[in-house]
C-alpha cells in the first residue's frame, strides 16, 4: 500500500466498519496491497472484509464490481455473496482525517482451500477446473449488462500510464506505448467485462471445482487476456530461473493444453486466442511492473522483489513475453 494511505488510514475507521457490518472484534489482515483485506467474523463464522481508499477505487466502481459478482452469484457462478450492513448498505464510508473516503465491503468466504504453485494439487485436473471457471464466467458475461455503477476499460487504468511511476525508463516506456497501439489495432469482439487477475492466489480449490474472488481488478477487455493473466502468474511462481526456458515452454503448453480442456465446456474460445496470447502475456508484465512501482517505495522492497521486478523490466524492454509456447 502506498504510504501516503498508510498514514491516513486509522485504527478508528477499521473500528467503525466493524461496528457498521456488525463484526466481533478479532481478525487477520490477509494483505494489504492494493486493498486492506481482513478474515472477519459475525456468529464465530468467518467473512472477508476489504477496505479500499478512493485513491485506489470511487464508489461507482465498487458499486460496478458488486453488481457484475451479484450477477454471476445468482446465475451459479462460484464467486463470493456479497453482504450488506446493519444500515442496510453495501458499501460503507468513512472519511479519512485528510477529507479522503475509505470504504467498506462485506464478503463470503468462498468454499475450498487455498493452493500453492508447489503443491500437489496443483496439477491438470486443477488447470481443467480454472479454466472451466473462467469459461462460464464469460459464458456468463456475454449476455450481462450493467445496472449499477460503473467499470472502466483497460485504456482507463492508470496502470497504463506507466511514466508516472518509471519515468526515467525511456525504452519500458517506448514498449508500452508500442503495446498499447496493438491492443487499439485489435477487433472489439470477444471483448467485455473480466476478472483481470485470475492467478492461483485469488481463488480456493476443493479438488473439484475452483471459486474465485477479489474482483477489484475487473475492467472491460479482451477476453483472451483472462486466459494469458493465469498462464502467466502460473509460470511467475515456478520459474523464477530465467535459465529454465524449455522446461517452462513444456509446462506452459501442458497448463494452457488442460486449461482450454476446461474453458471449451463452458464457452467457445475467443477467435484467434492462442495467437494473442504473446501480446496479452506483454500485457500483464506492463500492468504488474506499474502496480509494483506505484505500491511498494525502492526502499522497501527485498532482494527477491528487486530481482523479479529486474527481470520484468528485461522482458519489456526486449519485447519478449514471460514465455514462449
Amino acid at each position: 500500500m502506498e504510504k501516503a494511505v498508510d498514514n491516513v488510514y486509522q485504527k478508528g475507521i477499521l473500528n467503525k466498519f466493524f461496528e457498521a457490518f456488525g463484526l466481533e472484534q478479532k481478525y487477520k489482515l490477509l494483505g494489504d496491497f492494493e486493498n486492506y483485506v481482513y478474515e472477519v467474523y459475525k456468529g464465530n463464522k468467518p467473512f472477508i472484509l476489504r477496505v479500499t481508499h478512493s485513491s485506489h477505487r470511487s464508489m461507482e466502481e465498487i458499486l460496478g464490481e458488486i453488481d457484475w459478482v451479484n450477477y454471476l452469484s445468482h446465475h451459479g457462478s462460484n464467486v463470493p455473496t456479497v453482504f450488506p450492513s446493519q444500515n442496510n448498505q453495501i458499501i460503507e464510508e468513512q472519511t479519512a482525517t485528510d477529507q479522503t473516503s475509505f470504504f467498506a465491503c462485506l464478503f463470503s468466504k468462498v468454499e475450498g482451500i487455498g493452493v500453492r504453485s508447489t503443491d500437489e494439487q496443483f496439477n491438470d485436473t486443477l488447470f481443467q477446473s480454472w479454466g472451466r471457471e473462467i469459461g462460464k464466467i464469460h459464458r456468463l458475461t456475454d449476455q450481462y449488462e450493467s445496472k449499477h455503477g460503473y467499470r472502466k476499460h483497460w485504456f482507463e487504468d492508470d496502470l497504463f500510464a506507466l511514466e508516472k511511476y518509471v519515468p526515467t525508463e525511456l525504452k519500458v516506456i517506448q514498449r508500452k506505448n508500442e503495446i498499447i497501439k496493438q491492443l487499439n489495432e485489435l477487433p472489439e469482439t470477444n471483448y467485455g467485462l473480466i476478472h483481470n487477475d485470475v492467478h492461483n492466489g485469488n481463488f480456493f480449490y476443493d479438488n473439484d471445482n475452483i471459486y474465485i474472488f477479489d474482483f477489484d481488478d475487473a475492467c472491460y477487455f479482451w477476453y483472451v487476456s483472462d486466459i494469458a493473466i493465469p498462464l502467466y502468474y502460473a509460470c511467475y511462481s515456478l520459474f523464477k530461473n530465467e535459465e529454465r526456458l524449455d522446461e517452462k515452454r513444456v509446462f506452459a503448453n501442458r497448463f494452457i493444453d488442460n486449461f482450454m480442456i476446461g474453458y471449451q465446456k463452458e464457452f467457445m474460445p475467443p477467435e484467434r486466442w492462442k495467437e494473442q496470447l504473446t501480446l496479452f502475456l506483454k500485457v500483464r508484465d506492463i500492468t504488474l511492473y506499474a502496480a509494483l512501482n506505484k505500491k511498494i517505495a525502492p526502499e522497501d522492497r527485498n532482494q527477491g522483489l528487486q530481482e523479479s521486478m529486474e527481470q520484468i523490466r528485461r522482458r519489456i524492454e526486449h519485447g519478449e513475453p514471460i514465455v514462449v509456447l
